[in-house]
Parts: structure tokens; C-alpha cells; sequence
């Protein structure tokens, strides 16, 4: 009932056994997958939700993450270097978007 969202994301929890700690019940779990992801509650439903929030966090910074190094590798591009660059580069190759004044094949 608790797991229907981490089924959704192909996510299993482990639940530890519950401990007993000053007379009130914790029960503590992990997402198997990822197991440094781990939270504690008084209760099944708030250890889920923990759980839930502690991904949700998880999947932020991992998409932050991946946004960022897709923004690092569109910076290296070939409109960033001078021609002596390119020609030391990429010799003898064509670029889109790139043309040469010196091109002889126009009549």
C-alpha cells in the first residue's frame, strides 16, 4: 500500500526491523537500489514518506547535476575558436555552419 510510488519509479524499500527506543516504536528503511538513501520514522507511513523526500532530493541534485555538464560540454564547441584553431583542429574536415573566402569551386 505504502510502496505504490517507489513501485512506480522500479524502486524496492527495505524496512529494518522496528526498534524500540523510549517506549516508542522506529522503524527505519532504505531504497534497496540506493541504499545510502535511508530515513527513520514513528511510524510505516512517515518512514514512506521520509523515504519519498530523501529521493525526490536524490533526483533534484542528480538532474541539477546532469543539466550542468550538458551545459560545460555545449560551451567547448567550435564557434568558440579562431580559425587558426579550427585548422589545427580539424584539418581538412568541413564544419556546419562554416565557409572558407577562399573556396574556388564558385563561378
Amino acid at each position: 500500500m505504502f510502496n505504490q510510488q517507489f513501485d512506480a519509479l522500479k524502486l524496492t524499500v527495505i524496512e529494518l526491523p522496528v526498534e524500540i527506543e523510549a517506549g516508542i516504536p522506529v522503524y527505519r528503511g532504505f531504497i534497496r537500489e540506493l541504499p545510502f538513501l535511508a530515513a527513520e520514522a514513528h511510524s510505516v507511513q512517515a518512514l514512506y514518506r521520509n523515504l519519498l523526500e530523501v529521493y525526490q532530493e536524490y533526483a533534484e541534485e542528480q538532474l541539477a547535476t546532469q543539466i550542468e555538464e550538458e551545459n560545460e560540454e555545449d560551451a567547448m564547441t567550435s564557434s568558440l575558436l579562431s580559425y587558426e584553431d579550427l585548422l589545427k583542429y580539424y584539418d581538412g574536415e568541413s564544419f556546419d555552419g562554416f565557409e572558407h573566402g577562399n573556396d574556388d569551386s564558385k563561378p
